[in-house]
């Protein structure tokens, strides 16, 4: 009888986030020492939805951590698009604020995608502005969005070379999916975009050696679409009822991803984990543009970080 397949390599994107943030904060001392530039970076939050208060509290503690300047500006629920935009313009002009984040989602009478625009792309640091998108779909220098650019980072790490893998990515949003074929594209990849309206889905899915999940829908991918020793990347963080009975009566959840991650890892070489894979990545990687987007206005050429 033949033996079962090893389990899947769990890429753990918690430590590599934590060695990750340790040399942007030593990278930002010597910015600091050498040249007097303090990286900054301002976070803006309107309302007081629970989970972005806690992500907006997150990103500061870790900010500070690594030796740059924090500044978080809470505003009621009750501000004007003009009062907000009046905001970032303020920041824009601030010398001592390198990066400008407004925090997700937005208020519904506030339209997100001019408050977006607003935002200097050198400022940019989660990437969005059409400036910034513009840039990487041509490989111009730019701001990158920071869950792919963090989960290329991982792929790299795992993988080495990723030149003529064929990669598909399942999602095509301007915040993950689209991106995410560029940083592939980048990487000498061959890359298939493939979404809801996706015919044989699974059959697309099975052609991946690199699988990126960016869908949003709970374990959508199950092990039967998964190529023998694929890498997985699952971007999802979906929260579903408590796999304990008693826990789901009283309302209790559990995070997952949007790869079924037990068939999944009886399939794959490699696969991130939810939560503990892609998630700690972001705020690293935001840091990093952070630190990028303060030695550009400095005139200064950053360190490498990969």
């Amino acid at each position: 009888m033949a033996d079962a397949p090893a389990p899947a390599r769990r890429i753990d994107g918690k430590s590599f986030a934590e060695r990750l943030r340790e040399r942007v904060a030593s990278a930002a001392a010597r910015l600091e020492a050498d040249h007097g530039v303090k990286p900054g970076l301002a976070v803006v939050i309107v309302g007081e939805d629970p989970a972005s208060q806690i992500y907006v509290r997150n990103k500061g503690e870790q900010t500070v951590a690594a030796g740059m300047r924090s500044d978080t500006h809470r505003l009621a629920e009750t501000t004007t698009q003009d009062e907000l935009l009046g905001l970032i313009a303020r920041l824009n002009a601030d010398r001592g604020i390198h990066g400008v984040l407004v925090q997700m989602p937005l208020p519904a009478h506030i339209d997100s995608a001019a408050v977006l625009d607003a935002i200097d792309p050198d400022k940019d640091v989660d990437g969005f502005h059409v400036v910034n998108a513009g840039r990487l779909a041509v490989g111009l220098p730019g701001l990158v969005p920071c869950t792919p650019q963090g989960s290329i980072l991982l792929l790299k790490d795992a993988l080495g070379d990723l030149s003529g893998l064929h990669a598909v990515v399942v999602g095509r949003s301007n915040i993950v999916g689209k991106p995410m074929a560029q940083l592939l594209l980048a990487e000498n990849c061959t890359v298939t975009i493939a979404h809801s309206r996706t015919r044989d889905l699974a059959a697309v899915c099975r052609q991946a050696d690199i699988l990126v999940a960016a869908v949003g829908r709970p374990e959508m991918i199950r092990g039967d679409w998964i190529k023998p020793g694929a890498t997985i990347i699952d971007v999802g963080i979906n929260r579903v009822p408590s796999s304990d009975p008693a826990k789901a009566a009283e309302g209790r959840t559990r995070v997952v991803g949007d790869v079924a991650f037990k068939e999944a890892e009886a399939v794959a070489g490699a696969i991130t984990p939810v939560p503990g894979g892609v998630g700690p990545m972001t705020i690293a990687c935001l840091l990093a543009n952070t630190y990028v987007a303060a030695c550009r206005a400095a005139g200064v050429e950053p360190e490498r970080l990969d």
